[in-house]
């Protein structure tokens, strides 16, 4: 979603009552769509490597953008990679602690599946869990990793996922999309705790 997009569509589902600025008013703005009249009152990145740049559009074309929005498009895995390393904002979990969002591990068959991501899918052999950390149980079961992990397995599995649900190589597909968020996510927490271990080993050893 694109940041700031959402405000259109959170005022319609509150029902709130809302008269936007009339043409002629100090506060009007026409909505950068072209040939559209209304009051551009929703702002909207313009691409991802200029997200303080907005378009301003009414709430009938911001919500038509929002669903058109895919920030990884065009980009490659390794692209993907570097952004989650310099974007500190994907450093922090979005979801409660010890969880991503969900309860209990991933089960494919709770997606919607129209383009049979998981048709051939089998299950990843992995370790057990049991020992690893309570905040880190949820990330791993996206990734069907195990517990300890090494920097490099952890890599390889991002890799292969961020492939398979890259949003070039599945038609927009929003299931993807979300799911590619997921490991996103996922593979940045495990990343940021494995970085966390190596450093103490390394001050210990010291």
């Amino acid at each position: 979603m694109a940041p700031d997009a959402h405000k259109g569509d959170t005022m319609a589902r509150r029902g709130t009552t809302h008269t936007p600025p009339s043409p002629g008013s100090s506060s009007f703005r026409r909505c950068d769509f072209p040939g559209c009249e209304a009051a551009g009152e929703f702002r909207a990145p313009r691409d991802r490597s200029r997200l303080r740049d907005y378009y301003h559009f009414c709430l009938e074309h911001v919500r038509a953008y929002n669903q058109a929005w895919d920030f990884y498009k065009g980009m490659t895995p390794e692209e993907i990679e570097v952004h989650l390393k310099e974007d500190s904002g994907w450093q922090r979990p979005t979801w409660p602690l010890g969880r991503l969002g969900m309860q209990g591990k991933f089960d494919p068959s709770q997606l919607k599946d129209p383009l049979g991501l998981f048709a051939d899918a089998k299950p990843t052999p992995r370790k057990s869990a049991t020992k690893a950390p309570a905040e880190l149980r949820a990330a791993l079961d996206v990734l069907g990793l195990g517990w300890p992990l090494e920097e490099d397995a952890l890599r390889e599995r991002w890799k292969e996922l961020a492939k398979r649900y890259h949003p070039d190589t599945n038609g927009g597909d929003k299931s993807a999309e979300e799911r590619l968020k997921d490991v996103n996510r996922a593979y940045s927490l495990l990343r940021k705790r494995l970085a966390t271990l190596g450093a103490q080993a390394t001050s210990v050893a010291a």
